[in-house]
C-alpha cells in the first residue's frame, strides 16, 4: 500500500473509487466533496464535454437539465455512493469527518448510503442557504395545446390552470450530510492520538455568532445575515478560465475545513475535486489536501488555481516581511483567511 505522502498536496486524475482504494487506511482527517448527483442519466461518468454542453445534459429535449424525474436515478446513486462512502470510511482517521454536498431531491439517498456504508455516525445536516436560483416549475400549456379538444375548451382549461405548474418550485438551499467516523476512546483520547474529532467553536459567523449548521454567502436580510452570513465570494476566486458549472464558494469550504480540522498538518480529501475549490480552501488555511477528478480539463483548472494561490501568498509574504518579519506558512494562511 502506498504511503499517504505520495498523495499529499496533489490533484490526481483518475476514477474516484479506484483512486480512493489506493490510499492507506486511517490517513485523512476530513473528506469534503460535492459528488455527481446522477441527474439526467449522467451518473458518475462525468465527461467534461457532456457536463459543459447543456444540450447533451437533457434527457428530454423540452426539459431543462436536472428536471427529469426518475426513481432509478436515486437507486443508481445509492448503489454507487455506498461504495464511495465505504472507501471514505476506510481512509478517514478515527474521529474524522465526512462532509458531502447533495441536492434536496436526492439527499435521502446520499445520507442513507453514508449511514449504511460502514459505522459512520450521521451527526448533522448542514444547510447552504441562498436566494439566487432558477425557478424550475413549468406551465403545461404546451400539453393542453396537443389535446384532442376544441380551441374554446383548451382556452378554458388554460385559464382554469393559470399559475398551476409542475411541482418543482424554486430551490433555495443545498444540504450537506455531516458524518463522523467513531472515535477511539473518548473525544479527548481521540484528539490526543489522531488530532481530529472535535469542532473549533472559536470560529464565528455572521455578527460574531457561534458556528451554525446553516450558512449563507449572500446578504439576505439583517436577521439572517447576523446569524448565518460568512464571507462573500470574491470576483477573482473562481478564475476567468474556470468553466466548471457548479463551482462552490470558497468561503463555504474554508468554513467547514476551519471548523473540523485541528492539526496544522491535517489532510483534507476531495474525491470529486472538480475545479479545485476544496484544495484551494485547504491550502489557504495551511492544511494539506488531496484532490481526485476524472476530468483532465478540471485537473488543469484546479492546478492553475492552486498555482495562482502560491503567487498571491508570495506577495503576502513580501508584505509581511517588511512590517512584521517572516511568518510561517500556517500563520500566513490564517492571515489570508482573515483578509478574505
Amino acid at each position: 500500500m502506498p504511503k499517504i505522502n505520495n498523495f499529499i498536496n496533489k490533484i490526481i486524475q483518475g476514477d474516484a473509487l479506484s483512486t480512493l482504494s489506493s490510499l492507506p487506511e486511517n490517513s485523512v482527517d476530513v473528506v469534503l466533496t460535492d459528488p455527481p448527483y446522477f441527474l439526467d442519466k449522467m451518473d458518475d461518468k462525468w465527461s467534461y464535454d457532456v457536463v459543459n454542453n447543456k444540450k447533451n445534459q437533457q434527457t428530454i429535449k423540452s426539459l431543462p437539465a436536472g428536471m427529469r424525474m426518475d426513481r432509478e436515478q436515486g437507486k443508481r446513486f445509492y448503489e454507487w455512493y455506498i461504495k464511495i462512502a465505504k472507501e471514505a470510511f476506510r481512509v478517514i482517521k478515527p474521529g474524522g469527518f465526512f462532509f458531502s454536498f447533495s441536492s434536496p431531491r436526492l439527499y435521502h439517498r446520499m445520507a442513507s448510503a453514508v449511514d449504511d456504508a460502514a459505522e459512520f455516525l450521521i451527526r448533522d445536516c448542514f444547510i447552504w442557504l441562498y436566494t439566487q436560483n432558477q425557478a424550475k416549475a413549468m406551465s403545461l400549456n404546451h400539453v393542453i395545446d396537443k389535446m384532442d379538444a376544441s380551441d374554446i375548451a383548451k382556452k378554458k382549461l388554460k385559464e382554469k390552470l393559470k399559475g398551476w405548474k409542475t411541482p418543482q418550485i424554486k430551490s433555495c438551499f443545498e444540504p450537506i450530510v455531516m458524518a463522523q467516523k467513531p472515535s477511539e476512546g473518548t473525544f479527548v483520547d481521540n484528539i490526543i492520538k489522531h488530532n481530529v474529532g472535535l469542532f473549533n467553536t472559536n470560529l464565528r459567523i455572521g455578527d460574531n455568532m457561534f458556528p451554525s449548521n446553516v450558512f449563507t454567502v449572500n446578504e439576505i436580510n439583517e436577521i439572517i445575515d447576523k446569524a448565518f452570513l460568512i464571507s462573500k465570494p470574491t470576483k477573482k476566486e473562481k478564475g476567468n478560465y474556470n468553466t466548471h458549472q457548479t463551482v462552490k464558494p470558497l468561503a463555504i469550504c474554508e468554513y467547514i475545513i476551519h471548523l473540523s480540522t485541528f492539526s496544522p498538518e491535517a489532510i483534507v480529501l476531495d474525491p470529486f475535486v472538480g475545479s479545485g475549490t476544496t484544495a484551494v480552501a485547504a491550502k489557504k488555511l495551511g492544511k494539506n489536501y488531496i484532490g481526485i477528478d476524472s476530468s483532465p480539463e478540471y485537473v488543469k483548472i484546479a492546478e492553475q488555481r492552486l498555482k495562482e494561490l502560491d503567487g498571491r501568498r508570495n506577495l503576502n509574504e513580501a508584505e509581511v516581511e517588511k512590517s512584521r518579519g517572516q511568518l510561517n506558512i500556517f500563520n500566513l494562511a490564517k492571515l489570508d483567511y482573515v483578509r478574505t
